[in-house]
């Protein structure tokens, strides 16, 4: 194995990358194609592999280049956030919060208006990311994360529930509402697994029906735009479909709910979770969460 000796290259490999071209990285870095090309060239005799396959037009990643690409463009964002706020000056100005994809899309993104009206000084970068968040890195000041979660743990949120749901599309001319007996007239949406459905489905008594499990999702929010437009009837965390339901753009099925130990959890950066932007961050999300709860025990 050959060390790593030099970081000369990782900006030029890191903007070919997310191009797919030396030419339009040359553009945003103000080089020459032939410059990023040989910086591109020299790093990979330093690693000793190929980071890019060499067409007429463009360039693509080979599998380590896509590896590596990965690595470099988190931690050069990182380091232009560190720079950012240095250069600034301000470090309280700026509040960097990590999210799962789902919750960004389907929670957080639609309600943060309310936030920035609150407080329009502060400049939100937002990353949505399922990876594991190591916040002692200086690269978010403060992240919620989903999992398992126990009672009386100062970082929890919100406990979630899951529910059936379903668009309004779905009922038939007439039809005011659809109910447990229509759920073998549909296919039965899950994230990942099935069980979940085995579980309500027996908490209710009705595991004896047909069911139609043709249709998995990897991500809650992808399964709750799935139920939105219709492909049949989803069983989604509350939080997840919370905004939807709102909208109308998904009703929920009255049943008993499965027992689910899963939820929200609130992480900060120990180094700052005393400054006022994370205090006010904290009080925003308990009071929007605190709000779902309510909603969620009236539709119990």
């Amino acid at each position: 194995m050959k060390p790593l000796r030099t970081l000369s290259g990782l900006v030029d490999f890191d903007c070919a990358a997310r191009w797919g071209s030396f030419k339009l990285a040359a553009q945003e870095l103000h080089k020459t194609p032939a410059a990023i090309s040989q910086q591109v060239k020299q790093l990979e005799e330093n690693l000793g592999f190929a980071l890019f396959i060499r067409h007429a037009r463009h360039v693509t990643l080979t599998a380590k280049g896509q590896e590596l690409a990965v690595v470099v463009g988190r931690m050069l964002a990182e380091l232009r956030a560190k720079v950012g706020a240095l250069q600034g000056g301000d470090e309280e100005s700026v509040l960097r919060i990590s999210t799962t994809h789902s919750f960004a899309i389907k929670w957080l993104v639609p309600r943060m208006h309310r936030f920035t009206k609150l407080y329009p000084e502060l400049d939100i970068r937002l990353d949505s990311n399922d990876a594991p968040v190591d916040l002692e890195d200086d690269s978010s000041d403060v992240a919620v994360r989903y999992g398992p979660v126990s009672d009386g743990d100062p970082a929890l949120l919100f406990r979630e529930r899951l529910i059936a749901v379903y668009s309004p599309e779905l009922l038939a001319p007439g039809q005011a509402e659809l109910t447990l007996a229509d759920l073998p007239n549909f296919p039965l949406l899950y994230e990942n697994s099935t069980e979940s459905w085995l579980q309500l489905l027996n908490e209710n008594k009705a595991l004896k029906g047909k069911y139609d499990f043709s249709r998995g999702y990897s991500h809650w929010g992808v399964l709750a735009q799935a139920a939105v437009a219709g492909q049949g009837i989803a069983l989604v965390a509350y939080g997840i479909a919370f905004q939807d339901i709102l909208k109308g753009s998904l009703r929920q099925i009255s049943c008993r709910s499965a027992p689910f130990g899963s939820g929200y959890r609130f992480m900060v950066n120990r180094s700052k979770e005393n400054m006022p932007k994370v205090q006010r961050f904290r009080a925003w999300l308990v009071a929007e969460m605190n709000e779902m709860q309510r909603a969620l025990d009236q539709g119990m």
